[in-house]
């Protein structure tokens, strides 16, 4: 091959580009051939494909194709991925109306007849990772149900990485939970006996991989910025749950979710003492300025409980979608 012509390059200009839920992005990669300034050789065309990574190395998620005018795109990204072709050399990746699930590792290949070469670019998002088991209480989900009760709350189940990064802004769990490449783990920061020994030192504990059907944990679940109001509902009386949900929808919005709650208090700077109901039947209240009766200690989503729906009162936390 080397007497043939010099030899492709693939480069990517940044390892990890930062981006958040709704907002455009640019993944780059560029090709070269060795020795030269030319972006291709001409004799054969070119084939630029990016794939996105998975916890599973020996898969990948087809996200684009491009060779000559064949342009195709797959699955959930149809319609929101562009080559950015600034230049003849230019094979970086436009990403449109990002989603949670586009967090994550993505490989630009390139081929021209024989010779190939690969860059990867790491997306991540600006977001909050935070714990969640539902009503059944501690240690209910496998790891499908985990994934759906993320889902249902605005949210993806978190990876190691976001994880990582929130231990070390600080989260602080006992509670093990699932994260998405089937591992089972928790963040600790204040070492203490029941959380694995106060003479240990702070860290993301591991559990390590069990069966995703029959083993049963809590789940760590990330969640970044929406594009809509979340907010306190003035409303005269304190509500049962189904006058909550009903008192929402009524202002034109929906009961708000366990992760727009998350996103509103750690990126917004969200703030309010009231307790509310939340979609999954969960009474909560964010606090951003700890002060005496509202979280003294700590700024956090405070956790009252998931009382009854029929009888106790409380108020509700809306979130209305921009259009």
């Amino acid at each position: 091959l080397a007497e043939n012509g010099p030899r492709l390059l693939v480069v990517a200009e940044q390892a990890k580009i930062f981006s958040h839920r709704g907002g455009n992005v640019t993944l780059p990669c560029k090709f070269y051939h060795e020795h030269t300034s030319t972006a291709g050789s001409g004799t054969h065309k070119i084939r630029v494909k990016w794939t996105k990574l998975t916890s599973d190395y020996l898969k990948e998620v087809d996200v684009f194709v491009a060779m000559g005018h064949h342009r195709k795109s797959y699955g959930n990204y149809q319609g929101r991925v562009f080559l950015r072709e600034s230049s003849e050399n230019d094979a970086s990746l436009i990403i449109t109306n990002i989603m949670l699930e586009d967090y994550g590792r993505y490989k630009c290949e390139v081929i021209e007849g024989l010779e190939d070469d690969t860059a990867v670019v790491a997306l991540n998002l600006e977001g909050v990772v935070f714990p969640y088991s539902p009503r059944l209480g501690r240690y209910n989900l496998n790891f499908h149900e985990a994934q759906r009760s993320c889902l249902d709350q605005d949210s993806v189940i978190a990876s190691f990485d976001q994880l990582y990064d929130a231990w070390r802004s600080g989260l602080d769990w006992c509670n093990a939970g699932w994260l998405s490449d089937g591992s089972v783990q928790y963040p600790i920061t204040k070492p203490r006996e029941p959380c694995g020994g106060k003479n240990t030192v702070p860290g993301v504990r591991n559990y390590g991989f069990w069966d995703k059907e029959k083993s049963r944990y809590d789940v760590f679940c990330f969640t970044s910025n929406f594009n809509g109001r979340f907010y306190y509902l003035i409303h005269p009386t304190k509500l049962t749950y189904d006058e909550a949900v009903q008192a929402c929808l009524k202002d034109g919005a929906q009961i708000a979710k366990v992760g727009q709650m998350f996103a509103a208090w750690k990126l917004l700077g969200y703030d309010r003492c009231d307790a509310g109901w939340l979609a999954d039947g969960s009474v909560r209240y964010p606090i951003s300025r700890p002060r005496k009766r509202c979280s003294p200690n700590e700024a956090a989503v405070r956790f009252v409980g998931f009382p009854d729906k029929k009888h106790k009162l409380y108020g509700v936390y809306c979130f209305r979608a921009y259009n």
